[in-house]
C-alpha cells in the first residue's frame, strides 16, 4: 500500500512540475532564426550532458560488478599500483575537452543571436521601442507612429529590431519563441535583434523579477505577413485615440492594464533614453568631449601666452 501511495505521489510530482515547465519548454518550439540558434545550443548541451551521464554509470556498475568482495577470496591482498597515467590523462582530459568544446559553442551562438538574424543582414529592421512601467509593457512604433500597451504586433520574415529601457525598476524582455531575453534598464537603451519566421501567437513577458505584480507582467505577440502588418498600422493611425503626456503618466503609475491602442507615441514627449552606457558610441561621445577640454585648454594657454 505505501509503495502505491509512493508510486502515486511521484506521478503527480512529475505532472506538476512538467505543467509548471511549460512555459520554458517553448524554447525549444523555435520561430525564428535566433531562438533556432538557442534551441540548437540546448539540445546539444542536453546530448552531451546525457552522454557523460551514461558513460559515468555504465562505469559505475562495471567497477562494482567486476570489483564487488564477494568474487575474492578471503585472503585476497590488491595489488600496489601507484597510478596509471593513461586514466588520469583520460580523467582530465575528456572534461577539459568537454568545456572548450562547450565554450566555443556558447560564444559563436552568444555573437550569432546578438547580431541581425541571418538571412536578412540586407534588410531594414522594424524598429520598436519596448518599453516597461510597473507592471506594463508600451510598444512604441516610430516608423509608423503608433503605440501599443501590452500587447505587440509584428511581420514575419523581417528584421526586428527592439530598443528595451525601462521606467521603473530592471526588467527583461523575453518572447521564448523568437528568442533569448534582454534586460531593460532605466538609465539606457539595450537593443535584441529577432525575426519572425511564422505566422501566428506567442507568449511575451517580463522574465526578471521586479515587484508583486511581476507574475502578471506579460504580453501577448502576433506575428503576421507585412501585408497585414501594414494594414493593422494604418488603421490604428486612422482610428485610434492619441496618447497625451498626462495619459502616459497614469499610465506609468502602478498597475495591471488591459490592452490599449495609439495613433502616436510617448518617443514625442517622453524620448527613450538613447545615450547607450558602455557602448562605442559613448567612448566616441567621451572622446569628442576629451578633445575639446583638451582644446578649449590650449586656447586659453596660447592666449595666455600671448598676453604675457
Amino acid at each position: 500500500m505505501k509503495r502505491k501511495w509512493a508510486f502515486l505521489s511521484l506521478v503527480i510530482t512529475i505532472i506538476t512540475m512538467l505543467t509548471g515547465c511549460e512555459s520554458s519548454l517553448m524554447v525549444l518550439d523555435p520561430k525564428g532564426p535566433q531562438a533556432e540558434t538557442t534551441a540548437n545550443v540546448i539540445w546539444i548541451s542536453i546530448a552531451t550532458m546525457a552522454i557523460i551521464v551514461v558513460a559515468v554509470f555504465a562505469l559505475l556498475i562495471f567497477v562494482v560488478l567486476k570489483y564487488r568482495a564477494s568474487k575474492q577470496s578471503a585472503d585476497y591482498e590488491p595489488p600496489h599500483i601507484e597510478g596509471n597515467h593513461i586514466i588520469e590523462a583520460i580523467c582530465v582530459g575528456i572534461p577539459v575537452i568537454i568545456i572548450i568544446f562547450l565554450s566555443i559553442l556558447t560564444v559563436k551562438s552568444t555573437y550569432e543571436v546578438e547580431a541581425t538574424p541571418k538571412g536578412y543582414e540586407d534588410q531594414k529592421p522594424l524598429v520598436v521601442y519596448a518599453s516597461t512601467s510597473d507592471w506594463k509593457w508600451h510598444f512604441s512604433y516610430p516608423e509608423e507612429g503608433i503605440e501599443t500597451v501590452n500587447y505587440l504586433y509584428i511581420p514575419t520574415d523581417r528584421a526586428l529590431e527592439f530598443k528595451l529601457y525601462s521606467f521603473g525598476p530592471i526588467t527583461a524582455f523575453w518572447i521564448p519563441q523568437l528568442g533569448g531575453q534582454k534586460y531593460a534598464m532605466s538609465d539606457m537603451v539595450t537593443t535584441l535583434h529577432l525575426a519572425a519566421n511564422v505566422p501566428g501567437e506567442y507568449m511575451g513577458r517580463n522574465s526578471n523579477f521586479s515587484g508583486k505584480g511581476f507574475a502578471e507582467n506579460t504580453f501577448h505577440v502576433e506575428a503576421m505577413p507585412e501585408e497585414e502588418f501594414d494594414k493593422w498600422a494604418k488603421e490604428v493611425k486612422e482610428t485610434a485615440e492619441p496618447l497625451t503626456e498626462e495619459k502616459f503618466n497614469e499610465l506609468l503609475k502602478p498597475g495591471h492594464l488591459g490592452q490599449l491602442t495609439f495613433s502616436n507615441t510617448h518617443l514625442d514627449f517622453r524620448p527613450a533614453p538613447e545615450h547607450n552606457h558602455g557602448s562605442h558610441a559613448s567612448h566616441e561621445g567621451q572622446k569628442d568631449v576629451q578633445m575639446h577640454e583638451k582644446e578649449n585648454s590650449q586656447d586659453e594657454s596660447h592666449a595666455e601666452h600671448n598676453h604675457h
